[in-house]
């Protein structure tokens, strides 16, 4: 047998949070509806913050018109929900122009004494997108037009 000790060499790897888009910067987002104190901006920034909530309740739609078309090869999302117990659902459609087409779709429940976060990372292979809507239930349990809970979600990121 030969053998050999080697030291690895330092492999320059580029930090997660530096592949994330700057979506306030390449995008124009229509929203349903906004809480004033929970601004699309605070889930749609690079850092961490209060994140986004509507203003009223039921289903809510957050749609991104990118400025030139991207090449996206991962969405990331995480919601949080301390106070209600429900179960919500999402989906994710991207294109070109009106030619959307789902991308994603997700149910999960929180729950105040058990789980109060999801998050979700997809590895996806999209081209020249330049519309991204997410269509957000926030309680799929009742009808959409007697809901009671109000969407929100703390971040969505792009690579």
């Amino acid at each position: 047998m030969r053998k050999s000790i080697v030291t690895p060499s330092p492999v320059a790897a580029t930090p997660i949070p530096d592949l994330w888009r700057n979506l306030e910067r390449i995008a124009r987002v229509e929203i349903t509806s906004e809480d004033e104190a929970f601004p699309i901006e605070h889930a749609l920034g690079k850092t961490e913050s209060t994140g986004w909530r509507a203003a009223g309740t039921g289903p809510q739609v957050i749609r991104m018109h990118f400025d030139e078309p991207l090449t996206i090869h991962r969405i990331h999302l995480h919601f949080v929900e301390k106070a209600t117990e429900r179960s919500q659902e999402f989906a994710i459609f991207a294109g070109s122009g009106t030619e959307l087409r789902e991308v994603v779709r997700q149910q999960f429940s929180f729950s105040p004494g058990g789980s109060t976060e999801e998050t979700e990372d997809y590895t996806v292979s999209l081209d020249r997108v330049t519309v991204m809507e997410l269509k957000i239930d926030p309680d799929r349990s009742h009808d959409p037009s007697q809901s009671k809970s109000y969407a929100s979600l703390q971040s969505l990121r792009l690579a």
